[in-house]
């Protein structure tokens, strides 16, 4: 299976499980200049932005930990594209989830803080 089809199963797969676990989805994959947002979700009164991440080996660390700085300013500066374009004030947090080879989720929720 090649990368990008991988990575398309890991999104669908993410959301699945967050609307499993009671979150409701808002939008896949949202574009703008900053970057994307693999997840835009509702939790109760919360939007969450998840990034997902997938690694087939462990090799050179885990799917989450293939998340660095300039990742996470890129998701912030889309996440704050959306918001302004949708001029929404509401609780917001980061989560992510991760999977390794076997497609078993690791969901961290409030991964990492902007607002």
């Amino acid at each position: 299976m090649k990368t990008i089809d991988q990575g398309k199963v890991a999104e669908n797969k993410a959301c699945d499980f967050l609307q499993k676990n009671g979150l409701k989805l808002v939008k896949k994959n949202y574009h703008c200049r900053s970057g994307e947002i693999d997840l835009i979700m509702q939790d109760k009164q919360e939007l969450v932005f998840v990034e997902v991440r997938y690694r087939a080996k462990n090799d050179y660390g885990s799917a989450l930990d293939s998340i660095d700085q300039h990742k996470i300013k890129k998701l912030i500066a889309a996440a704050s594209h959306y918001v302004s374009k949708h001029q929404l004030d509401q609780p917001m947090r980061f989560d992510v989830v991760g999977f390794d080879a076997s497609f078993k989720p690791n969901w961290i929720t409030h991964a990492f803080t902007a607002f």
